[in-house]
């Protein structure tokens, strides 16, 4: 058995994977919007990167079909959410089911839009009891956490003992306090 995965880079190149079933390997690279609906049941490392904004229901499948993911690096610089054009803002109140990752330690949304930030971190929409290392933007994580005054993005926070933030910061009080075991 074979199966494939298309990815749209950019708006002018694509990735293509095409490997064996079962996938034995711990790791996998660009995963975009259109995959398989199968369980990678080894994978530990996954880098989705996509041209086309990843909604929620797509961190669900992650999450279904990457059960034992422990590091995840997201590329994606297009909102989750659409943009209304008469008001020329994002509709932030939709609700959403909460997803689990029960083993994820790592996340990296360095590069990508804030909205995948707030997918994780927000605890309405993600439950990651083991987030320990964080790779982010500072104005994104100051823009999610509201300055790091967020109830709702505290408790994913609070784990995290390994903060990597682009531009990097001084050991900054502003934000020690929502990160307790820096």
């Amino acid at each position: 058995n074979a199966t494939s995965i298309i990815c749209n880079l950019t708006a002018y190149e694509v990735a293509c994977s095409i490997f064996s079933l079962p996938f034995a390997f711990d790791s996998l690279e660009d995963v975009g919007n259109i995959f398989p609906n199968i369980v990678f049941s080894y994978v530990t490392c996954l880098l989705v990167h996509d041209y086309d904004a990843f909604r929620h229901e797509f961190f669900v499948r992650i999450a279904q079909s990457f059960p034992l993911l422990k590091y995840l690096h997201i590329f994606n610089i297009e909102s989750q959410l659409p943009v209304d054009p008469l008001t020329l803002s994002s509709d932030h109140s939709q609700s959403y089911t909460m997803i689990e990752y029960l083993h994820l330690t790592s996340l990296d949304a360095e590069y990508s839009h804030k909205d995948y930030l707030e997918q994780f971190l927000n605890e309405t929409k993600a439950y990651v009891p083991y987030l320990n290392q964080l790779t982010v933007r500072y104005r994104h994580l100051k823009a999610v956490t509201n300055n790091f005054t967020r109830a709702e993005t505290r408790r994913n926070c609070a784990k995290v003992n390994q903060l990597i933030i682009n531009p990097p910061l001084d050991n900054s009080e502003e934000h020690s306090h929502y990160f307790p075991s820096l």
